[in-house]
């Protein structure tokens, strides 16, 4: 076994290697850049090696300086986790001229799973299915519908050198592919130059679905059961479960050994994923289709493993050190269900743009994430388990992926482990930029996740006007009232024993008007009891001013939630929404309607950056005339371009900002007349 191993890798992935290598006995060297210096992997690991400045394409993209921090500490295996050069043949390459160990699959898999041509031959050849697909020279429209009919339909035609969704075409049947067959070829020619047209079978209601593959260097290959991927937004993976609702034991074998058949035709060991696209069309479960073969350890393993007890990073260091697998086909089990989701600092309400900055406040709702070796502990504490790599305080760059931890929760039951999830996401705090958090649970209690009916169109089809917060059921509605009126009567019962008041024996005022969304509530405190609207509500809470988050019991269950002040109430955070909420004495409600209303400045000739990030192109100058939906500027962060177009038509008054420069959030780039 390996006495020391360098992780090629930063944030959550490294801290989780580290864990897991520590357990072993193992002993772990960190590489960081500028950014990272602080970052908790680089404290958690046994010695840490500085490899450049922050951007990846300087430090951790740079094999030379990964091999150079391996010489220098003699770490005698590398792993890479995911991303940045995990599945890079040279750097495997490099590594074994240097007689260091790859803790992962040989080179020639990982080339061979690495072109996505080559990849479907090697597939079809396996005996995998494959989308059925036509991608010779189509003679004419006749010929196309030769082979549609041979296909079955419905089929997709496409333009050879398409993109951007044009030169693409749906036919249900032969009239449709008669009728679009011809513009097809137009739209290629016309837009890419190239009229080439190739044909495949559209997959109906698609499913991701993907296989996790284990092997060692024996000839020993197993798949460890399924993980259902399909709710993605622009094809990054959001939510991750296993099992899969769709996936029937039948189905799970088939998939299951047609994938361990391609692991073995490429000689693959180690961890890898076997990626599917599955129609949920189809009932049987008999049409799914191989898409691409990931040859690396997966960011949503840690729900293989809590399903299955199998540590994938412990199994991992042990083939890359020449073990054999222990386990056979037969010991893999499902046991309950588990649930991933991905923290993102990236701003749901204002259409998803990425958030960088500073974590204010990050308190997950249980510690991260320890490894004590019991296949139970994979689920983390009483089913939740949290993986991160970052602290409070830290900071969230530009400069990398926008994830900040993944939320893990394992139950019996599917629902049981969706209510894992909103309860911790509840428990959750973060501040001080964006995230996705209600976004997320609003997803978890959403009735078509909760069916099962999931497509990798979900988040689209679901929230086609962008997301504004989770549905509020009448009865949380009428629990926050309660809970906002007992935190003001807290916050007024110090107020007034603050020295210098007029008198001690006045009490703190009990009657409150709560107003949720629009709506106003009568709240009054009794000795032992709180009012809603006249009706007793069943609500036991404790408060103490300052507190950022409220746990209650009501009728028997808890509601957690994160409370902030504001002038006129609170902002309270809670089952995937926020609530401004106003509170004002009883006696004082009535002149409320007579106070002038704020009106917000207008803004719209101001062009601002919605986000922290790099002006890379200024499209417009001063004095140039703009159309509505014109671009005007280019601003890039987490390794993202986000082009800014004007809201009007106008005239550009003043630029105040030059390319190049680093931007805050909300900074005015330019400005109309």
């Amino acid at each position: 076994m390996f006495k020391k191993i360098l992780i090629a890798n930063r944030g959550e992935i490294a801290c989780r290697v580290i864990k897991t290598a520590r357990r072993m006995g193992i002993a772990t060297v960190a590489v960081y850049s500028d950014a990272d210096a602080r970052a908790p992997f680089v404290q958690m690991a046994d010695e840490a090696v500085h490899i450049g400045p922050s951007p990846a394409s300087e430090s951790y993209l740079i094999a030379d300086k990964i091999i150079a921090a391996c010489k220098a500490t003699g770490a005698e295996a590398v792993h890479p986790g995911y991303g940045f050069l995990s599945e890079r043949t040279s750097f495997a390459e490099a590594l074994a001229k240097e007689n260091i160990a790859f803790i992962g699959p040989p080179v020639n898999a990982i080339a061979a799973m690495g072109d996505k041509i080559e990849s479907k031959k090697l597939a079809k050849e396996a005996g995998v299915n494959v989308v059925p697909g036509f991608v010779g020279e189509i003679r004419d429209t006749d010929h196309a519908v030769e082979i549609s009919n041979e296909i079955g339909y419905p089929v997709m035609m496409k333009a050879s050198a398409g993109g951007g969704g044009k030169g693409m075409r749906l036919a249900y049947d032969e009239k449709d592919v008669r009728e679009g067959f011809e513009s097809v070829k137009r739209e290629g020619l016309n837009s890419f130059g190239d009229d080439r047209v190739f044909i495949e079978k559209f997959i109906l209601n698609p499913r991701h679905i993907e296989i996790q593959i284990l092997g060692d260097q024996h000839g020993n290959t197993l798949y460890l059961n399924e993980r259902e991927c399909s709710i993605q937004r622009r094809h990054q993976k959001v939510v991750e479960e296993a099992p899969s609702p769709f996936v029937s034991p039948e189905m799970r074998k088939a998939m299951g050994e047609q994938c361990v058949a391609l692991a073995k035709a490429v000689g693959y060991y180690s961890a890898g994923t076997v990626e599917l696209i599955v129609s949920g069309a189809d009932p049987t479960g008999e049409s799914f289709y191989f898409l691409e073969m990931n040859t690396r350890l997966q960011v949503e393993h840690p729900v293989t493993e809590a399903i299955t007890g199998i540590d994938l990073v412990e199994q991992m260091i042990r083939v890359a050190a020449g073990e054999k697998l222990t386990m056979t086909q037969d010991d893999v089990k499902i046991d309950g269900w588990s649930i991933e989701n991905r923290v993102y600092a990236e701003d749901p309400y204002r259409g998803f743009l990425p958030s960088t900055g500073r974590l204010t406040r990050y308190q997950p709702p249980v510690a991260g994430w320890t490894d004590d070796g019991a296949a139970n502990g994979r689920r983390g504490v009483d089913g939740v388990r949290v993986d991160d790599g970052v602290y409070d305080g830290g900071e969230v760059s530009i400069f990398y992926d926008p994830m900040i931890a993944k939320l893990i929760t394992w139950g019996k039951t599917r629902d049981e482990a969706a209510d894992l999830q909103v309860a911790a996401l509840d428990r959750f705090e973060l501040e001080g930029l964006g995230h996705n958090i209600d976004f997320l649970s609003a997803i978890m209690q959403h009735p078509r996740f909760r069916s099962g009916e999931l497509t990798t169109g979900f988040i689209a089809e679901e929230y086609p006007e962008g997301f504004h917060g989770a549905p509020t059921d009448e009865n949380v509605t009428r629990a926050l009232a309660a809970i906002a009126g007992f935190m003001t009567s807290a916050e007024a019962d110090r107020a007034r024993r603050t020295d210098g008041q007029l008198g001690d024996r006045l009490d703190p005022p009990a009657k409150w008007q709560v107003t949720i969304g629009g709506t106003s509530h009568k709240v009054k405190l009794g000795r032992k009891h709180i009012k809603v609207d006249g009706d007793k509500v069943d609500i036991a809470l404790e408060y103490t001013p300052g507190d950022r988050l409220v746990v209650a019991e009501i009728d028997d269950s808890e509601l957690a939630v994160k409370v902030a002040k504001t002038h006129t109430g609170w902002r309270m955070t809670t089952r995937g929404r926020i609530h401004d909420v106003r509170v004002l004495p009883w006696h004082v409600a009535p002149l409320a309607s007579h106070m002038i209303e704020k009106i917000p400045p207008d803004l719209s000739k101001f062009l601002i950056c919605p986000m922290p990030g790099l002006l890379v192109a200024l499209h417009v100058g001063e004095g140039d005339a703009v159309e509505a939906g014109q671009p005007l500027a280019t601003v890039e962060a987490m390794k993202m371009e986000n082009i800014l177009r004007a809201e009007k038509s106008g005239v550009v008054k003043s630029v105040n900002a030059a390319q190049g420069d680093s931007l805050a959030v909300d900074a005015v780039i330019l400005e109309m007349e």
